[in-house]
């Protein structure tokens, strides 16, 4: 028996913690499959449908919602799925409201200091994990002083390491 409360969890979760569309697949196939509260064939069935209604392709949870539980669960999966949007637009009203007061305009400086701080950390986790030598470095730094032009596209420089990393191989 499926506790409608944790099914709804189930489906917010999955929308909280993704970018939209079906980025929300990979979690939800393994929870609602582990729980055996759907099949492979309802998730290839609410995907097709997703790909072949118009409108956004992430309301393709509303099909899997109601092939899981009916008409109930296609209301909570389409609860689920609205509810981060517009969680995200009361949070940008609220900050809209408060983004002159000198504490929060401290707070967004120190949180941007502290994703910098994550990016150098994973930068420099990255470079230690693939064994970089000078070369690989060398890249990086290319890479970075590339994208701080602005004048070369994010993926012109990501094709172009790429080639460079195939050829130092």
């Amino acid at each position: 028996m499926m506790d409608t409360w944790f099914y709804y969890w189930l489906f917010l979760k999955a929308s909280l913690f993704s970018t939209g569309g079906m980025g929300n697949l990979p979690s939800l196939h393994a929870d609602l499959l582990a729980r055996h509260w759907a099949t492979e064939r309802q998730f290839a069935e609410s995907l097709a449908i997703g790909q072949i209604s118009p409108g956004p392709n992430g309301l393709w949870v509303i099909s899997l919602g109601y092939f899981t539980r009916g008409v109930p669960g296609s209301l909570l999966a389409l609860l689920a799925i609205t509810l981060p949007p517009l969680l995200v637009l009361w949070l940008e009203r609220a900050y809209r409201r408060v983004q002159d007061h000198p504490a929060v305009e401290g707070f967004m400086r120190g949180l941007s200091l502290a994703v910098a701080g994550v990016f150098a950390v994973v930068l420099i986790g990255l470079l230690r994990s693939q064994a970089t030598g000078v070369a690989g470095i060398l890249t990086a730094l290319a890479a970075i002083g590339l994208g701080r032009t602005g004048r070369v596209p994010v993926i012109a420089i990501i094709v172009l390491a790429g080639v460079v990393g195939i050829a130092l191989r």
